[in-house]
């Protein structure tokens, strides 16, 4: 049993209101389901990074590359790497000298990526580590010598509430060297309906996904959840910018976890907060770098101007 689970998951339904960390979505189950549904048509983030690095490997890597120096690739929360394979491969045929370092909080992801890349991409030089966001950044910076490409995309930088993302990217700044370079993936604002129907698609995948959280408490934790007692509810407020989804208990009920040797009572309505996703404008970002200590070298946006690629460079002295 993986202890910081058990405590996330008994102070999460211990509050009020309730909330479980999206983070734990991906569990063997998780990570499938969330490779379907960033094949959704409804899903639009995947194809517009898949746009954005099509169109601007070579530029990319010329502002990587200036000086000429091996160079570490640092990708937080890799899953499969499939967009970032794009970079991978075109960087090895020009002939980039550099190490990809994927960190993933799933070790089942890190494992399937690994092995696939060893598969299909024989002369990568490779090295993962599995850890959350926060508890590997003293590992980043003890990674002596090379230059530094941190990669942190998928919107990922979303799920944090501002001010806790402004802290995230300004303790990032900190520890990397001056020069170093961060690719930021961000979901921009744009037609709410098209927002929305990301969160809740036609499949109902994403629904699955939600309810497959209930689902790793009863497996790992000997709960008693019934699936059919909660429905997924996602919705997005275009004036803060925010999509929340959450797990709708349908009925009063009672739920046991036997290994937290505790019951949590759930009103008939009751949510459970499980995700958390902000929607930026091109204006915030320019003045969240500079706060964080960075300096925007360029946006790389794709043809729908849906998605961004922020190009930051570490710049303490702004």
């Amino acid at each position: 049993m993986d202890e910081q689970f058990a405590r996330d998951v008994m102070h999460g339904l211990s509050t009020t209101p309730k909330y479980l960390h999206s983070k734990y979505f991906y569990d063997q189950r998780g990570d499938s389901l969330f490779q379907q549904i960033m094949e959704l048509d409804e899903y639009y983030l995947t194809d517009c990074e898949f746009e954005i690095f099509q169109n601007n490997k070579e530029d990319l890597l010329q502002h990587v590359t200036t000086n000429g120096k091996p160079f570490d690739l640092i990708e937080l929360g890799a899953g499969d790497g499939t967009k970032t394979k794009i970079l991978l491969k075109y960087f090895l045929e020009q002939g980039a000298d550099f190490t990809y370092k994927p960190i993933d909080i799933s070790n089942n992801a890190l494992n399937l990526l690994h092995r696939d890349l060893a598969q299909n991409i024989p002369t990568l030089k490779i090295e993962t580590l599995q850890g959350e966001y926060f508890n590997v950044l003293s590992h980043i910076e003890s990674i002596p010598g090379k230059n530094k490409l941190i990669l942190f995309l998928g919107s990922n930088i979303g799920n944090f509430l501002k001010p806790v993302a402004e802290d995230f990217l300004t303790r990032l700044s900190t520890i990397l060297a001056e020069g170093d370079m961060l690719l930021l993936g961000v979901d921009l604002t744009k037609d709410p309906a098209v927002i929305a129907k990301a969160y809740n698609d036609s499949k109902g995948i994403t629904r699955e996904f939600n309810l497959n959280l209930l689902s790793r408490i009863n497996r790992e934790l000997k709960g008693d959840f019934n699936l059919n007692n909660f429905e997924h509810y996602p919705f997005y407020n275009p004036v803060s910018g925010t999509a929340r989804s959450f797990l709708i208990s349908k009925t009063r009920q009672t739920v046991t976890i036997d290994r937290l040797n505790a019951s949590f009572h759930f009103e008939a309505w009751e949510p459970i907060h499980t995700e958390y996703s902000h929607k930026y404008h091109l204006s915030e970002l320019s003045k969240l770098a500079t706060d964080s200590g960075f300096k925007v070298l360029k946006n790389y946006t794709d043809s729908r101007q849906y998605f961004v690629n922020g190009l930051w460079r570490v710049a303490h002295n702004i």
